[in-house]
């Protein structure tokens, strides 16, 4: 097991299943400690049985991320059950697709809430007190659709656009007493929350250069990348890992 992030606290959102989970592994391979919240208790556990179980450190708590007060609280709950928290993966989502005139305010302020109301106020929590120590990571997860226009994506791909600009205004808030902010933008990725898609995830993906669909690890790896020293000079960034498909 690597050392790179020894002695580093890393809280992902999101962290039950997919390209969160996958993330969760990736840090603490690299010898973070890391936190992972969700909705599903029972997956947060297993996950960090198995993280465990492979020589890393890491615990669960339980969030819904529906709003300000659950945001601040999980910022809270994991550095005082983890210690200060170093690196902040925004990873936690929700991606209903549909017409526009379907939408329902539920569904709009549902999205809003989850997509961008939490990790505005994950980082309102937690980045003062990574720009008070000199140093941090925050990546956030976006998507492709967030700077494309897409036939049923519009709440989705709005919720998403906003994080963009989040990113970059953070990166200017935070970015000269230490703390980088950054983005990870996915394509096309099979895990279980797009499995839903069916066939439309294989034909998005079929238009970029790559020709097939992503896995959550490869994701992960950009993520953990921009988390890391190696991305030291990096701020403000959107690195798309889509297989290319914004690039034709």
């Amino acid at each position: 097991m690597s050392t790179e992030l020894s002695g580093s606290t890393a809280l992902v959102t999101g962290a039950t299943s997919g390209i969160g989970r996958a993330t969760a592994f990736s840090l603490a391979a690299l010898g973070a400690d890391v936190v992972l919240s969700g909705r599903n208790e029972e997956r947060g556990r297993q996950a960090v049985k198995e993280i465990r179980a492979a020589g890393g450190s890491a615990l669960f708590i339980a969030s819904d991320l529906g709003d300000e007060a659950s945001a601040r609280g999980l910022a809270r709950q994991a550095t005082e059950q983890a210690g200060p928290v170093d690196i902040l993966v925004n990873n936690a989502g929700i991606f209903p697709f549909g017409p526009t005139d379907r939408t329902t305010g539920e569904d709009f302020d549902e999205v809003f809430a989850v997509n961008v109301k939490a990790p505005y106020f994950l980082v309102a929590e937690l980045a003062p007190a990574m720009a008070a120590r000199g140093r941090g990571a925050i990546v956030n997860v976006t998507t492709m659709v967030a700077g494309l226009g897409m036939d049923g994506m519009s709440l989705y791909g709005a919720s998403k656009a906003a994080l963009v600009l989040l990113t970059k205004s953070w990166a200017a808030e935070y970015g000269p007493r230490g703390v980088r902010v950054n983005a990870v933008s996915p394509g096309p990725t099979r895990t279980e929350g797009t499995a839903v898609m069916g066939d439309a995830l294989d034909n998005l993906a079929a238009a970029g250069p790559a020709q097939r669909t992503g896995t959550p690890e490869e994701i992960a790896a950009a993520i953990t990348y921009l988390a890391t020293d190696r991305a030291s000079f990096v701020h403000g960034a959107v690195l798309a890992a889509d297989g290319g498909r914004t690039a034709v």
